[in-house]
């Protein structure tokens, strides 16, 4: 007779630190993509708003992680940079990009990742091709911002074109960017309406889309039909600025394949290697999405 005891389901403890991330469709993803490799997850949205914290918590909640044996951490807005000072190591992504989207909580270490390049390049490259992407204005030069900019000169832009709410975290990026990127021309700050004339196309990496940031980044009139644009924001999936752009027949680029492609090379670091199903994910994603719509319209 067989005494041994059945082997335990593997099990993953995960969580997203960020405001607003009610919405967050993360826990569907990471959940229903480890069911598929037999692995039990547990994902928890931490909202600073519903607890009432700001960044300067992030020490208490990396502790209260650590003690609860969680795996990692997703980081969102407005802590991908203010999370750096309390890691213990860096990926050589994160340290060049200068934010982190992925924690990875290990023999009492934490060492954080930036995915969050790697799921806006490959976003872009399944909607526009391998083609060139020109001359580029993006709006947002915080932690999502530091790593789509480096996507974008990546992607071979041959100038970009920087604007934020706060001219000198732009103006840094520039100088930052210009540095590892010395081929290609940075700018930052200046005259917007003139970078959109002399652009092809305009990426959104500021938060102002979002439910709880709703509008436009820039006045509308300034997106004309010859433009692409892109959008990282995923809820709503069509932020206003998109919808404005679908209307005036730019070609568009939604948030969705930029969430699911950092989630999938992210899941891959919680999992010491297993690969997730980029495809699966984002079909879970528009399942979700289109419930909640018609939930929406009912």
């Amino acid at each position: 007779m067989d005494m041994r005891l059945p082997t335990e389901t593997p099990a993953l403890l995960l969580g997203l630190i960020g405001e607003g991330i009610g919405q967050s469709l993360s826990p569907a993803l990471y959940e229903e993509e480890a069911a598929q490799h037999g692995i039990l997850c547990l994902y928890q949205r931490i909202d600073l708003d519903e607890l009432r914290l700001t960044p300067a918590a992030l020490p208490e909640l990396l502790t209260a992680a650590e003690r609860f044996g969680f795996k990692g951490l997703n980081i969102t807005h407005p802590c991908k940079q203010a999370i750096i000072p309390h890691l213990h190591a860096l990926s050589d992504e994160a340290r060049a990009i200068g934010a982190v989207n992925t924690v990875v909580l290990h023999e009492g270490r934490r060492i954080g990742h930036n995915t969050d390049h790697y799921g806006f390049a490959q976003n872009i490259r399944q909607h526009m091709g391998d083609g060139p992407i020109g001359r580029v204005v993006q709006l947002g030069a915080g932690g999502a911002g530091a790593a789509v900019a480096d996507a974008i000169l990546r992607l071979g832009a041959g100038h970009l074109a920087l604007f934020d709410q706060a001219p000198a975290r732009a103006q840094a990026l520039a100088q930052a960017l210009q540095a590892r990127f010395p081929h290609a021309s940075i700018a930052a700050g200046g005259d917007l309406a003139q970078a959109m004339r002399a652009a092809d196309g305009l990426v959104n990496a500021t938060p102002v889309g979002m439910h709880k940031h709703p509008g436009t980044p820039l006045d509308p009139d300034l997106l004309e039909p010859r433009h692409w644009f892109a959008e990282i924001i995923y809820f709503p999936l069509e932020t206003e600025l998109l919808r404005i752009a679908r209307q005036k027949g730019c070609r568009t680029v939604d948030g969705i394949g930029m969430v699911v492609h950092q989630a999938a090379r992210a899941f891959e670091l919680y999992t010491d290697g297993i690969p997730a199903d980029a495809h699966r994910m984002t079909a879970r994603v528009m399942r979700i999405l289109e419930r909640r719509a018609a939930t929406a319209g009912t």
